[in-house]
């Protein structure tokens, strides 16, 4: 018996002639090297459809050139041949391929002042574009940090100011009594509040670094903004995150500009989008502050 021949219905004509801008697919389970570390993470593969007259394309094309992402660490050299086999597979179909590998990046991290330390994920993703010989990559990072708000620092402590008026105003002052009053909930009365903050950050990649500095961007984006989140603590740690705090206030605004001029510092990119986001204590809905940089030219 003559064996039947599988049916190709990709290779069969479109019955409505139009390119597409792209196609592909969303969410593949991929381990991938980073650094030496293998990490979890999922990639989104596709190509543009610019012969209109195609059905559509080779899907299992992209998932099977993926497979050179397993064996190699992430740079930009081996995202570009991933992207151009992407082409060579699809040769009179396509013209631009794109490839987005996320997940979460695993690092440990110390504490301020005790020897203790513990993981931190930060939510990664690497985003690269080839079309007609152009080729780009963008990193995005999300940061997560801790920032005070300046007013309520003012607003606290002047109502610190008035309770020590009220508490001392037809006494001496003697240093035991002041020392004593400072240490106590009598005299400290009023707090700043503080809220738990990201910065979520989009930035192109120069194209002649051969790596992928995440690890040195994420340094640089925490050095900036000074309050880190933390992981394993103990109370000399938590002190110190105080102290930082209370001497690092912020708003958003703040936040956007810092990170502004430190990522400008910075050899391994030449453009990005900033965006900071401050998850209020005090209101219900988020405080918000972006920033740009050669962004516009960088997406042309």
């Amino acid at each position: 018996m003559n064996a039947l021949t599988l049916p190709d219905i990709a290779a069969q004509a479109s019955r409505q002639a139009l390119p597409l801008d792209w196609v592909g697919m969303c969410g593949i389970a991929l381990p991938v090297l980073f650094d030496g570390q293998r990490m979890s993470a999922r990639a989104d593969a596709g190509v543009s459809l610019d012969e209109g007259e195609a059905r559509g394309i080779h899907m299992s094309r992209l998932y099977l050139a993926l497979e050179m992402l397993e064996q190699e660490n992430l740079s930009p050299t081996l995202l570009r041949r991933v992207l151009q086999r992407f082409l060579d597979t699809h040769q009179g179909l396509s013209t631009s391929a794109y490839l987005k590998i996320h997940g979460d990046l695993l690092l440990k991290r110390p504490a301020l002042i005790s020897p203790l330390a513990g993981w931190k994920t930060y939510p990664v993703s690497i985003e690269a574009r080839l079309k007609n010989a152009m080729f780009h990559v963008e990193l995005k990072i999300n940061v997560a940090y801790s920032s005070t708000c300046p007013c309520s620092a003012a607003l606290s402590r002047q109502l610190i100011q008035q309770k020590f008026i009220d508490d001392f105003a037809a006494t001496s002052l003697q240093h035991a009594d002041v020392l004593a009053w400072l240490g106590s909930t009598k005299g400290i009365i009023a707090t700043p509040h503080s809220q738990r903050s990201t910065a979520h950050l989009c930035l192109r990649l120069d194209n002649h670094r051969d790596d992928l500095p995440l690890i040195a961007l994420i340094n640089e984006a925490e050095a900036a903004l000074g309050t880190a989140v933390q992981t394993a603590v103990k109370r000399a740690d938590e002190q110190a995150f105080a102290l930082a705090n209370g001497q690092n206030l912020m708003f958003c605004e703040d936040a956007a500009r810092r990170l502004n001029v430190a990522l400008k510092r910075s050899p391994d990119i030449s453009a990005f989008h900033i965006r900071v986001v401050h998850a209020e204590s005090l209101h219900a809905h988020d405080a918000v502050a972006e920033s740009r940089w050669n962004w516009e030219e960088a997406c042309q």
